[in-house]
């Protein structure tokens, strides 16, 4: 085959057409790692597998959509809509169309595609191109191969478990490279695979950077195996919380109270498992309440929670729920709660209690607002001015009663006022009554008539002093 033998022999032809006609092109280059995979020590003995490297390598620094969209952009389709589809093709076939198909890194066997992966990292390819990548490895190789139908055989799990554990030592870790639920995705997987304990605290660590990120629908993942005790892995999101919580950087930013408000409706979601321990929702409340301390945010989450446990667990004891509802702080429950709480047959009667007096609570403030805000503004200053008198003197309290009286007789005045140009187109007769009535009631505000026998009194003294 070399040229010793013959010129223009079969091994130049071959190193030709591999120079020519393979390595100039991304396509030829992935079909030959893919046929090289059966005889994988022996191309990489001859240097071959290298030189497709590099060729591939060098491919995607000039044109990083080789491998991908990256995830966080959105796109849409031709109607306008958002295409929620996170494994996106790759530039190339979206270029030539749906129906020609273009090879992918992702149809690489885990042994070749790790390789390739981890040297395009080191060449310092974006990230984010590489991170979709990986979603689409994942897809092809473990979400695809989990949805057919009857079970799988040892060799396919053991490759889809190689592949779980290949993407999550290639993943980056910087935060926001691969959207929250797809993370979530991954850890299901390798926990649904049994997958190295490395393998799944790395997608816990992951999840735990963006946490706040998260819907509750993510969090609600299922307990895998025969001896399962819950419905859910509660384990697993406390331990994501706790990776949440170490990489904090402000003990009060926005994405505590967003995860504060996530991990209450999570509660409210696995109350309803009869099976959840008292210890467990107990744990999982207080890393929720330690989020809400010093702020002004409502407990409302948190009782609904507490209510739904209590509903669906009535065998614990009196001590048990008050254990539960211990975190609860009935002085930032909305009135609509309070209100549901006081009739709750299922709260312990130590908690019903302080949410009575809370409810009174909101109901005086409540009271007092609507009196202040119809109040004309003459009234409200002088009772502040009485409630500060208190220690006054006698001397500073008749001051305040006199400063009333001028308001009362202010207020009198207006109503005279008013009374005198309703009476202007009145008859004769009916002006004397009238007068007679306003003078009367004048005298009734000031407490010059109290009784009927007095007002007659002073009618008789009218009429004496003036004759008709």
């Amino acid at each position: 085959m070399t040229d010793s033998h013959s010129l223009n022999n079969l091994l130049l032809k071959a190193i030709t057409f591999f120079k020519e006609d393979v390595i100039p092109f991304w396509d030829s280059s992935v079909i030959a790692l893919k046929s090289a995979e059966n005889v994988f020590q022996q191309v990489l003995h001859l240097g071959l597998i290298d030189a497709l490297f590099e060729s591939i390598i060098e491919k995607v620094l000039a044109d990083p959509c080789l491998l991908g969209k990256p995830i966080k952009c959105m796109t849409f389709d031709a109607y306008g809509e958002k295409y929620d589809d996170p494994y996106r093709p790759n530039a190339r076939r979206r270029l030539f169309g749906s129906n020609l198909i273009s090879e992918d890194l992702a149809t690489l066997s885990v042994q070749l595609y790790e390789l390739m992966i981890h040297d395009m990292i080191l060449h310092q390819v974006p990230l984010e191109y590489v991170a979709a990548s990986l979603c689409q490895y994942v897809e092809n190789w473990v979400s695809a191969a989990s949805q057919v139908e009857g079970d799988i055989s040892f060799a396919r799990w053991m490759s889809q478990r190689a592949a779980i554990e290949a993407v999550e030592r290639l993943l980056p870790h910087e935060r926001g490279l691969v959207p929250c639920n797809l993370l979530f995705e991954m850890l299901q997987f390798s926990i649904a695979l049994e997958a190295t304990t490395d393998c799944r605290n790395g997608f816990e660590v992951r999840i735990g950077k963006q946490l706040d990120q998260a819907t509750v629908n993510d969090l609600l993942i299922p307990c895998f195996g025969y001896a399962r005790e819950q419905e859910y892995d509660t384990d697993c999101i406390r331990r994501i919380l706790k990776h949440f919580y170490s990489n904090l950087s402000s003990p009060y930013n926005s994405s505590r109270l967003k995860v504060a408000e996530l991990v209450e409706k999570y509660l409210a979601e696995v109350a309803s498992d009869v099976n959840l321990k008292k210890s467990t929702f107990v744990s999982l409340a207080e890393m929720a309440f330690a989020a809400s301390i010093k702020t002004q945010r409502l407990s409302d989450g948190l009782y609904r929670a507490i209510s739904i446990y209590l509903d669906n667990h009535t065998y614990l004891t009196e001590y048990e729920k008050e254990d539960v509802c211990k975190l609860l702080d009935c002085s930032k429950m909305s009135p609509e709660a309070c209100e549901h709480a006081a009739t709750n047959k299922r709260l312990p009667l130590r908690i019903v209690v302080n949410v009575l007096f809370v409810h009174q609570l909101h109901l005086r403030d409540t009271f007092l607002k609507e009196v202040s805000s119809s109040d004309d503004g003459l009234v409200k200053p002088l009772e502040e001015e009485i409630l500060k008198g208190v220690g006054r003197s006698s001397k500073d309290r008749s001051m305040v009663e006199m400063e009333r009286m001028n308001c009362k007789v202010q207020e009198l005045e207006k109503e005279c006022s008013a009374l005198k140009k309703e009476l202007c187109g009145a008859s004769g007769s009916r002006l004397k009554r009238d007068k007679g009535a306003v003078w009367i009631k004048m005298k009734r505000k000031f407490r010059c008539i109290s009784t009927t026998q007095d007002h007659d009194n002073c009618h008789m003294k009218k009429i004496k002093v003036h004759p008709k």
